[in-house]
């Protein structure tokens, strides 16, 4: 990427160039990003294409769980996204990890510093799928609530220790990004373990940023709206999907994986460096109805 055009304190608009620096070099760290439609994915190739090298972790799902579109293409869950990443000259590495097992991020912490000699950013993507967590509380089953607790906002709180010890002992700055949802604000009905581990990442990150701030390490959330993944694809076989992007979304769709890995990549870029603490929203204009 070109470097931003120097303006000097009394710089114009008309002086700079806008384009995103500060990635080229970098290591990159995306959790949950085996999914062929997904956020997880275009994150972590987004980022390939910004000059970062990337690590990918996800479950290791089993073959015979993969929703049908990716067999079809032959998917190979992160091993897939690596070949991606490294279709743009970059280094991949993977690894089958479980975010919530606290001695499993503690090792693949180790592992991306001593193979990669570094690590830049954290992208807190991965996230328990929709399940039978989407029933009143009355109804909610104990193991169920700590399961999606456990994958959300252990999962986010073990990576973000781990790795922010990292980047403390680098010296050199640094980004977490946490992918939370709107639903952390929002709080609809029948969500209750979904959203309480989201509004929790929420304050996870706030009090994070203000202690890791003063070291330059920046740490903030984006909370998607309605994004069309292969996790919302019942939504989508029973027309929900494009009904609520009609009725709810007032830019009339559904949001991509895409859409989020923007902000992710601004977030790490030197363009987003006086950007800490915050729950930015990437929903099409949701929240501005319904909050």
């Amino acid at each position: 990427m070109r470097s931003v055009a120097p303006t000097g304190a009394h710089g114009t608009v008309a002086d700079m160039t806008y384009e995103l620096t500060g990635l080229a070099g970098k290591v990159a760290v995306v959790t949950g990003a085996g999914r062929m439609r997904s956020i997880g994915r275009p994150i972590a190739v987004a980022l390939a294409q910004a000059g970062c090298d990337v690590v990918l972790t996800g479950t290791g799902r089993a073959p015979d769980r993969y929703p049908e579109d990716e067999k079809q293409a032959g998917w190979r869950d992160i091993e897939s996204v690596a070949d991606e990443v490294r279709a743009h000259g970059r280094r991949a590495l993977t690894a089958v990890s479980d975010v919530s097992d606290h001695d499993a991020v503690e090792k693949l912490a180790g592992r991306v510093v001593s193979e990669l000699g570094r690590c830049d950013f954290v992208i807190n993507n991965a996230g328990a799928a929709r399940g039978d967590d989407r029933v009143p509380v009355v109804d909610l089953p104990f193991d169920t609530w700590k399961h999606i607790i456990e994958v959300n906002l252990h999962g986010t709180f073990a990576m973000s220790q781990m790795f922010g010890r990292v980047l403390l002992r680098q010296g050199h700055g640094g980004a977490i990004v946490n992918i939370s949802s709107i639903a952390g604000r929002v709080a609809s009905a029948n969500t209750a373990a979904y959203s309480a581990s989201k509004a929790a990442i929420h304050a996870l990150t706030s009090a994070m940023a203000k202690e890791v701030g003063p070291n330059g390490i920046r740490v903030n959330s984006i909370l998607p709206g309605l994004i069309d993944t292969s996790r919302m694809e019942d939504m989508r076989a029973n027309g929900l999907l494009d009904q609520a992007a009609q009725t709810l979304i007032p830019l009339r769709r559904t949001g991509t994986g895409d859409d989020v890995a923007a902000m992710a990549v601004f977030l790490c870029s030197d363009q987003g460096n006086w950007v800490t603490g915050q729950q930015i929203i990437v929903d099409g204009g949701h929240t501005s109805i319904a909050i």
